[in-house]
């Protein structure tokens, strides 16, 4: 590396916003001690539009935080300003992608199917990206399908803390899902509980036919852990089978709100106590049962890492 090349790649470090997800970012940035950078994104009368960075991102580290939630909208926001960065002479380009959507596409398990998770990724590094930083992918195996270091952090160093203040004596972590095991395996280790498993067989997406519990939850705290919440059917579903089977209380934690449909609806007329959830997906509506906790802190940290070329180890649990 010339010392030009060395000097330019110095320079700064930027985080700028996707339109969704200005909320989070200014959050991070502010936690991060720095001013979110200045972008427009004008939209044409047909709907198309232009991202455009209004102040020069010449050899920075850019960071462009958005979340890929539906719409499609902001995947191609997302894709567009990094290509205008790319063209800006941005030094590296990191999409910071608190929720990664479409990883529930994650392999071809019926015939005629797309694997979206793969096609995504691969726009993304087409697009121009040097590194990705997300939270929770739905599946693990989706970091092998980018070709650029991937960090992938975990909501437990958020939710864990939060739990241990609650001060619950007979605590037990449940699994709303056999998928899921491993997910809240980790929460039963550090919390050191006993783990329980729900099965529960779908004739189709988003509906549950049945659900059977697999251990013992008479006089417990339940806290069951997931890493969506979308229409709320198993989460609901699983507290209300809990709370028929004796269980004390019933709380459920997830790190992205999707909250499509009815989801709001069914988790206030739920058995559920509490729901922990963060803010990589913006919440619009208001329920009582809901508990949010920041992820913003846990992003900023890691990006200075990232900056500075640092270890990230110690931003996991």
């Amino acid at each position: 590396m010339t010392q030009n090349h060395k000097k330019m790649s110095e320079n700064c470090f930027k985080i700028f916003a996707g339109t969704e997800s200005r909320y989070l970012a200014e959050n991070i940035a502010r936690n991060a001690g720095i001013e979110l950078g200045k972008v427009s994104c004008p939209r044409f009368s047909d709907g198309e539009f232009e991202p455009c960075y209004e102040e020069t991102i010449r050899g920075s580290f850019t960071f462009i935080v958005q979340s890929t939630f539906p719409p499609a909208d902001n995947l191609l926001e997302l894709l567009l300003m990094i290509d205008a960065a790319k063209r800006a002479s941005a030094y590296k380009i990191i999409a910071v992608i608190p929720y990664f959507g479409f990883a529930r596409q994650d392999r071809k398990d019926k015939p005629r199917v797309s694997i979206g998770a793969k096609l995504v990724a691969d726009m993304l590094s087409v697009a121009g990206i040097d590194r990705l930083i997300t939270m929770d992918l739905h599946a693990d195996q989706i970091q092998g399908f980018f070709n650029v270091p991937v960090d992938h952090l975990s909501a437990v160093a958020l939710f864990i803390p939060y739990i241990e203040k609650m001060g619950l004596k007979n605590l037990v972590v449940a699994s709303p899902d056999t998928g899921g095991t491993k997910r809240a395996n980790v929460f039963s280790k550090h919390l050191k509980t006993d783990l329980v498993i729900c099965h529960k067989s779908r004739s189709k997406a988003n509906m549950i036919d049945s659900m059977t519990l697999i251990g013992d939850v008479v006089d417990k705290d339940v806290i069951i852990v997931d890493d969506i919440i979308d229409t709320a059917g198993t989460i609901t579903k699983a507290a209300d089978v809990m709370k028929m089977k004796g269980a004390r209380s019933v709380r459920a934690c997830a790190t992205h709100a999707v909250l499509s449909g009815p989801a709001v609806e069914r988790i206030e007329a739920s058995a559920l106590d509490e729901v922990l959830l963060t803010d990589s997906i913006p919440l619009h509506v208001h329920c009582d049962k809901i508990t949010m906790l920041s992820c913003a802190p846990l992003f900023a940290d890691v990006i200075q890492k990232v900056y500075e070329n640092r270890s990230i180890s110690s931003s996991f649990i």
